[in-house]
């Protein structure tokens, strides 16, 4: 069976925690019977032995075969990773997902999406990249009672990403540290409105109001100190056309949206600016994790 699973950006500026999409850039894995148990890797994280040796897709799928099955059996697992690691682009919720689908799906068992998201959740408590992997499109979430209550939307193929990755991470557990203990009931207010207008924008698809509805006062500027030159990515993204330019999750990747005949000039004008850097387009993915037996 082939299991895949989009990328993600969360936050989205102003909606920390909460907001998110999907891309058209995937995880695959391929999972064969096997006399023994093997891994292979390809793509991002191929050159990286520890992931072969210390997978966590294989402990998750491990946790939930092992408690669904009565059966002692060996898998070979392929992978193939077009997401990049450590780099704010959802690779672990990619991972987590995919690895408890994979175990219900090798024992034929229903696994309704709801419930997928539930079970991700002991795994990644914060719902802003896990509910896009698994239903696609920009997803509004929260978490009530320990269950994730979201709001999906496909996104137009009138409008592709620029996605900007540098070629060093941003730690997620150190960058929340730069963040403030406390926020004035000012900013409070600021990111509320703003994320509420983002959540908005993307509803009724008016994209004129992303560049205004994308700003932030929680976390992105404390981020992006930890690497400057990303100030003049976004920069150059949004004096190039984009509707909107965030830091992706915690970063370090810097993603733009923009409408599709734009895509290739901005792509263009950041490759020539950040040479060091990697510089793609992408479409959005509508549907989330997918399962071929």
């Amino acid at each position: 069976m082939r299991i895949s699973v989009p990328a993600t950006s969360a936050n989205l500026g102003p909606g920390f925690d909460t907001l998110g999409l999907a891309l058209k850039i995937k995880n695959q894995v391929t999972i064969r019977p096997a006399k023994f148990h093997s891994v292979s890797l390809k793509g991002e994280g191929s050159n990286n032995p520890i992931l072969k040796d210390n997978n966590m897709f294989i402990a998750i799928f491990n946790d939930f075969y092992n408690n669904l099955s009565q059966k002692k059996r060996s898998f070979r697992f392929e992978f193939e990773n077009q997401i990049p690691l450590s780099r704010g682009l959802g690779s672990s919720s990619a991972v987590i997902v995919s690895a408890i689908a994979s175990a219900y799906a090798i024992e034929e068992m229903e696994l309704p999406k709801e419930k997928l998201l539930n079970l991700a959740l002991a795994y990644e408590s914060h719902p802003d990249n896990i509910t896009p992997a698994v239903m696609g499109g920009f997803t509004v979430s929260s978490v009530e009672d320990n269950e994730v209550k979201f709001i999906n939307k496909s996104i137009p193929k009138s409008l592709s990403a620029v996605v900007v990755v540098p070629n060093r991470p941003i730690s997620t557990q150190l960058s929340r540290k730069t963040l403030p203990y406390k926020y004035s009931k000012e900013d409070a207010i600021f990111n509320v409105s703003h994320s509420s207008l983002l959540t908005a924008a993307f509803m009724s698809e008016n994209w004129e109001m992303l560049k205004i509805a994308s700003q932030d006062k929680f976390h992105q500027s404390y981020r992006m100190r930890q690497m400057p030159e990303l100030f003049e990515v976004q920069k150059c993204s949004l004096n190039s056309g984009a509707l909107m330019s965030t830091l992706s999750g915690s970063g370090s990747t810097l993603f733009s949206i923009c409408y599709f005949e734009d895509a290739k000039k901005i792509e263009k004008e950041l490759r020539a600016k950040f040479p060091h850097f990697k510089v793609f387009i992408s479409g959005f993915d509508n549907y989330g994790i997918k399962v071929e037996a």
